[in-house]
């Protein structure tokens, strides 16, 4: 039996969902340079010829992953019910930690790219290279947190989507959308090694889902079927 709950706490989440999207592509689109999988000596002199709108587009950007978090948490807040909660709060769970693992490895880029701006002034190529190195084994740290935030997130996600197709709570087409998503991201980062720019595109197609969560939530509510146990 459906039971299609409208109420303050779908709109809140559906419009988390949507700020989290806003937040997250304008935060990339409208970001002066990208650092690419590390930081590399280059990225100082790009990101110094316009530091400060550097600075505040990236904290836009990491705030946008952070939404990201309060949206799901907010998910599981209104969805909360048996049965179907012993997999949409282990799915939901996965792509939090996945979110706020993408969250700090995002943080460390902007500080590290903001500082070294500093630190690298008036050097010298071979001095720039050797402040770069020095950094290198936390570059490897990061780049590990930015592949298994991915990884965690995708696992999430095919929860998710699994739980949405079973019990009906979203259309059937978007859970479709988020387990393909999951699985997706868990391919690409597990299966092909070198997979940066492979993987770039998924994070558009992340931001299109998180549009799409948000818009039908908003428009159809969530459906929290009164199932007999």
């Amino acid at each position: 039996m459906d039971n299609i709950q409208k109420n303050f706490e779908t709109r809140f989440t559906g419009w988390a969902f949507i700020l989290a999207a806003i937040l997250l592509w304008f935060g990339w689109a409208l970001s002066p340079h990208h650092i690419g999988e590390y930081i590399v000596a280059s990225d100082f002199e790009a990101i110094g010829e316009s530091v400060w709108t550097w600075i505040w587009i990236y904290r836009i950007h990491i705030f946008g992953w952070v939404t990201m978090g309060i949206s799901l948490f907010a998910l599981v807040a209104a969805t909360t019910r048996k049965p179907y909660r012993v997999v949409i709060l282990p799915g939901a769970g996965m792509v939090i930690i996945g979110t706020f693992t993408l969250a700090i490895a995002n943080a460390y880029f902007y500080n590290f790219g903001a500082w070294g701006v500093g630190e690298t002034a008036g050097k010298t190529a071979m001095e720039i290279e050797a402040f770069v190195n020095d950094i290198l084994y936390t570059n490897q740290y990061v780049t590990c947190f930015i592949r298994f935030g991915r990884v965690f997130s995708g696992v999430g996600l095919v929860l998710l989507g699994f739980t949405f197709i079973k019990w009906h709570m979203v259309s059937k087409l978007l859970g479709w959308f988020t387990a393909l998503l999951g699985l997706a991201a868990m391919v690409v980062i597990m299966g092909i090694s070198d997979n940066f720019e492979i993987y770039k595109p998924l994070f558009h197609v992340k931001v299109l889902w998180l549009v799409a969560m948000g818009a039908v939530i908003l428009k159809n509510g969530i459906n929290l079927p009164k199932i007999e146990e």
